[in-house]
């Protein structure tokens, strides 16, 4: 299961004067916000309605929550449920969905690799309803069924993050980039962790490592920024900024991107 990018598409506010934070997972999604959904959803049961469901998430997320839903009065069982979980993730109920998807995976009788999926959406479920503290348990949970999961560390990196625990999080992504070092995210989730222990040499690595990876990553050239800020470079930070804003106008990223720019111009005081 990859890690979903957008959740945080609403309202994140922690910038600079505060310390850069956890800036893309820290707030909950708006509630007319429509979140995306994994593109390779675990399968649980082996059935065509199942599948049907699952495909529809993408595009047309409330169908996917009818059809769930029918199908679970004829008899859908778990997989009616897992499609019904996921339908509330995409349209933002994300702390029932977080709820149905720790319930289903507890008491799935699926394969473990496919349990261990279910909890990490789980986890990505509390992080967008700003549940920090339960991600980070059930990223635990599916990381207890499957260790060496670098998508999985990741996004328990992530939680710790938005804990303010930044050497648990680095302790997560040291094994990611040891064993997937093409996961960009990892890169990210790392530089920023290094920059909030105050090892801004390294995170200014870790950060280039992921624009090596993905040169127009609105997430990398945003903590790129705030390092470079960080080390007293207010103008390579706005460069970076400025990108972010060209590449994604409309997303949340663009505006933490603003805010950080409005106080650098705004001066010390702020």
């Amino acid at each position: 299961m990859k890690p979903f990018r957008l959740l945080m598409a609403g309202a994140a506010m922690v910038m600079l004067a505060a310390g850069g934070g956890a800036w893309w997972w820290l707030s909950g999604p708006e509630q007319d916000d429509i979140l995306p959904t994994p593109p390779e959803p675990p399968r649980l049961v082996d059935s065509p309605e199942y599948e049907r469901c699952l495909q529809m998430l993408d595009d047309d997320p409330e169908g996917a929550r009818t059809l769930s839903d029918n199908w679970a009065m004829q008899g859908g069982g778990e997989g009616a449920a897992h499609c019904a979980a996921l339908a509330m993730l995409s349209l933002g109920e994300a702390e029932r969905a977080a709820e149905a998807l720790e319930r289903i995976a507890t008491r799935s009788q699926a394969g473990i690799a496919a349990r261990a999926a279910v909890f990490g959406q789980a986890g990505t479920a509390w992080i967008a309803s700003g549940r920090p503290m339960r991600a980070h348990a059930a990223l635990t949970l599916a990381l207890a069924l499957t260790p060496a999961d670098a998508e999985l560390l990741t996004e328990r990196a992530m939680a710790s993050l938005a804990l303010d625990r930044p050497a648990d999080a680095l302790a997560d992504v040291d094994q990611v980039v040891v064993v997937e070092p093409s996961l960009t995210q990892a890169w990210i989730v790392r530089a920023s962790a290094l920059r909030r222990m105050d090892r801004l040499p390294p995170a200014a690595e870790s950060v280039t490592r992921a624009l090596q990876l993905d040169g127009d990553n609105v997430e990398a050239l945003l903590e790129r920024g705030i390092i470079r800020q960080a080390q007293g470079n207010a103008a390579g930070a706005r460069t970076d900024w400025e990108r972010v804003i060209e590449l994604e106008p409309d997303g949340a990223t663009a505006d933490l991107a603003a805010q950080n720019m409005a106080l650098i111009e705004a001066g010390p005081a702020q």
